[in-house]
This record gives structure tokens, sequence and C-alpha cells, in this order.
């Protein structure tokens, strides 16, 4: 039987170049941008090939963990394991400590395909064909990277120079080139021979730990260590927080890639995207015929070359050329499509400042073991939420110091505790829980609950809550 190649897909990124969609709490491999399904869910979906592959393998950090469990649980992929890192420390250890779970699960010799969660891949033909000529090459001993064939000198990616050619029908990687400059990039498509770094890599869990321990040893010990000392939390794997973070802060590409004599490159022209600015989804999208492309509630009139996307109030566009125009739930921005690189220092600057602050980190809508909320509306001394509880699941037994809440049923049915009375709160009844009284929500269903929750009081923020009871072991 043909050996099954194990994913691991890094999920643990907190970018914020396309705000206000994306947040720090809220980044984009988890967000929804061209289509209906977020990032990491279409990332997924792109391994689920069983006689292919085992089920994948997810590292992320601690904020996302529920995020990764519910997106996985929505588009029916069962994972393997969800890894958690402790404490940021680049690619290199991440994925180090991956291949140590990996051998401990499915032996030193079990073929690991790297992936970020983040990119958008035309998962056809081409797709499939780099595939199987990377597992061919890895399970000869090779480090595969994936070039994709440029389509213009971008200056955003990294370059991969191929070498000779391999008998898989890969090449060796002749050489790395870092980001260039317009210029650069033009001599290297000009000349020929030079791919887009995707970031994409396939080997064998016992060739990349051992060119970890050549070149990179204190990644290597420390990430040993971290999954030696793992525990088991509910269905997440996490690393040892002290060992972890002893590991130095480093790329996978400058620990071991660029250094490496057995790197070798599988070139395709599979469409492929980091989706790492509005251009970049500009680019991708559908056009109009006046080269517009128009997601979600929008209009557009005398309006050219343009990005007009809404996920909530409906956009009308008139009159513009050459812009991004971005609403999310509780922000827009406007920009000029040839300065979206330039986002990142526009959300440093609202993160400075006391009142935009939160609009680069909190998205209104976060992920809980138990199902999530999306706040609807802040007022003073009031917030409207929608709760959405999945079926079989509870919230804490908790109380609030500062506030009181009420809650309407508008799909399934809830069992409400408010003190020492237990009642069913079916659809369109409502029920209040006053200031300070422990309360709890659950879904005893087999259909997911939706409440609004109508928060009033003298304090409304998340910290004001006391859990007594937690089947999540949150305190």
């Amino acid at each position: 039987m043909t050996q099954k190649i194990i994913p691991v897909i890094m999920a643990g990124g907190k970018g914020t170049r396309l705000w206000p969609l994306s947040r720090s709490n809220a980044p984009k491999q988890f967000i929804q941008v061209v289509d209906e399904k977020t990032l990491f869910q279409e990332t997924l979906e792109r391994v689920t090939d069983t006689a292919a592959y085992e089920a994948p393998v997810v590292i992320t950090n601690q904020d996302f963990r529920f995020t990764v469990a519910e997106q996985a649980r929505e588009v029916g992929v069962d994972l393997s394991a969800i890894i958690l890192e402790p404490v940021a420390r680049n690619t290199a250890a991440a994925i180090a400590a991956a291949a140590f779970h990996l051998k401990q699960k499915f032996g030193e010799d079990a073929i690991l395909h790297l992936l970020a969660s983040d990119h958008e891949i035309d998962a056809g033909k081409d797709w499939s064909e780099a595939i199987a000529t990377a597992r061919q090459t890895a399970a000869s001993g090779k480090i595969v990277t994936f070039g994709i064939k440029p389509t213009e000198p971008a200056t955003g990616y990294g370059y991969i120079e191929q070498g000779d050619a391999l008998s898989t029908g890969a090449h060796k990687v002749k050489r790395f080139v870092e980001k260039p400059q317009l210029a650069a990039a033009e001599e290297m498509l000009a000349a020929g021979g030079f791919f887009w770094n995707s970031g994409i890599f396939m080997c064998r869990v016992d060739l990349l730990l051992n060119e970890l321990s050549n070149y990179a040893p204190a990644v290597y010990e420390a990430a040993e260590a971290a999954v030696a000392k793992a525990t088991i939390d509910l269905d997440f794997v996490r690393l040892d927080e002290a060992s972890f973070q002893a590991s130095p802060d480093i790329s996978i590409d400058y620990a071991v890639m660029e250094k490496t004599t057995n790197a070798a490159v599988v070139t395709s022209a599979f469409a492929w995207s980091d989706l790492g600015s509005w251009d970049a989804v500009w680019k991708l999208g559908e056009k109009d015929e006046n080269g517009n492309v128009v997601i979600g509630h929008a209009t557009v009139m005398n309006t050219e070359n343009s990005l007009v996307l809404s996920r909530a109030s409906h956009l009308a566009v008139q009159g513009l050329k050459d812009v991004a125009v971005i609403a999310s739930e509780d922000a827009v921005y406007v920009g000029r499509l040839d300065e979206a690189q330039e986002v990142g220092k526009l959300v440093k600057y609202l993160a400075k400042a006391k009142e935009t602050s939160s609009l680069t980190e909190t998205h209104p809508t976060s992920y809980r073991p138990w199902g999530g909320y999306t706040s609807l509306f802040n007022g003073d001394r009031f917030q409207v939420k929608r709760l959405f509880v999945l079926p079989g699941k509870k919230l804490s037994l908790q109380k609030h110091f500062h506030r009181s809440e009420h809650w309407v049923c508008v799909k399934g049915t809830a069992e409400v505790t408010v003190g020492d009375e237990v009642t069913f709160v079916r659809e369109n009844e409502s029920v209040y829980i006053p200031q300070g009284e422990l309360h709890r929500l659950y879904n005893p269903g087999r259909i997911m609950l939706e409440m609004i929750e109508v928060q009033t009081g003298s304090y409304l923020g998340e910290d004001d809550i006391v859990r007594v009871s937690d089947e999540f072991g949150r305190g």
C-alpha cells in the first residue's frame, strides 16, 4: 500500500494586512475573504483525499484553538491533532514540534506536507500533478519546496532558482532569493528558471529532523523537549512552555532550507496567492467589464479597476478608480490599490490610539468551545449580542457583578439555569438574568441554538465573569 501523507497546517499567524476584515484575534486564515468558506477551511478541504492523506495536524496558538476546532467541524474534516504553541517562535520551532509529534504517532519515515492556512490555491490538475511529483521526490530523500511559475515581476514574494533536473521530475534548488526590488524581479523573469517561493514543502520526518539537528540544534532540542513534556487538554496537544520558549526565533527558511544540500523544487503553474494585501485579493477576484471585483453587499457606478467588499452595510461606490473599499461590521477602509501593502502601517497607527485600538484587535464574532457570539450593537451602558450554541454544549455556570442580561430565543430550544431554577426557553420566548445571579445556558437539542442577548449595566467587559463550574476547564 502506498504510504499516506500527513498534512501539517500552520494556522497561528496574527497578521492584520487585510484589515478591517482581519484583526489580531481574527487573522485572515479564519475569515471569509473571497468565498463563503475561510482560507483555513479551504486548506483543510485540499487534503481530504483519504487515499493519499492521513487526517491533518494543525499547529496554532492558544487564542485560536476553538476557532480551529469549530471551523474544521463546520466543513466535516476530522483532525489528527491540534498542537498549541505556548509562545510565538516563528516557523522553525513550530515545524520541528510537528515533526516530533508525527514521529511519535506515525513513525520517522512518515511524509510531512507543510501548508500555510492562509493561501488561495486552485487545487486542480496542476496541483495534483505537483503533489504526486513532490511525494515521489520526498520519498527519495529530498526536502521538496513548491515553486510557482511567476505571472508578473512580483516584489512581495521570495524566489527560487531551479538547478539540475532530478529523475522524479523535480529539480535541485540552486538558490533562494529574498523579496527583490522591481528591477531584479524583472531580470529574473526575463532570464527564466526562477519561481515564486510558495512556502509549501514536503519531506520525510526523519530527514527534516536530521537537518534541524545539523543546522539548528537549539531549535531541535527545544522542540524535542516541548513535545516530550506536552500535555493533552481536551482535543489539544499543549507543548511545554518552558521548553518551547528556549527555541531561537527563526524561520524554517533561514534555519534549514537555505543551508541544506537536500533541497529540491517542484515547479508548477497552479494558481496561487498568499492574499497578503487587498490588491492581491483584487487580482484574484472575478472582474466585471470595468475591471471591478465586487463582493458582498455593494453597488458600483462609473467605477474602474477597484475592489469593493462588504460583509455588513450596503456599499455604494461612484466615480472612483483603482481603489479598495472594504466594510466589516464595525469599520470601513478606503485606499488606493497600489498602496494596499501599506495597510499594516495604518493598523499600527490605529492601534496606538485608545479610541481605535480595539478595532485592530477584536472582531465582532468570537468563537468559544461551546459555539460563540457576534457583537451586534454597543451603546452607553448596553450592548446586544447574538449567541450561537452547538448541540449538546453548555456555557459555564457563571455570574456577573456589573450587568444583567436578557435572553431571547430565536432558534432552537434552550435549557436555562437561573439560581436554583431550571427552565426551557423556546423560540420567541425570553428569560431575565439579574445582576449577580448564577446562570447557565445549555443546548439540549440537535440543531444550533441561537439567542439574542441584551446586556445592561455599568460595565460590560468580557472580564466581568466569575465561572463557578466549566466543562472546558476555564477559570
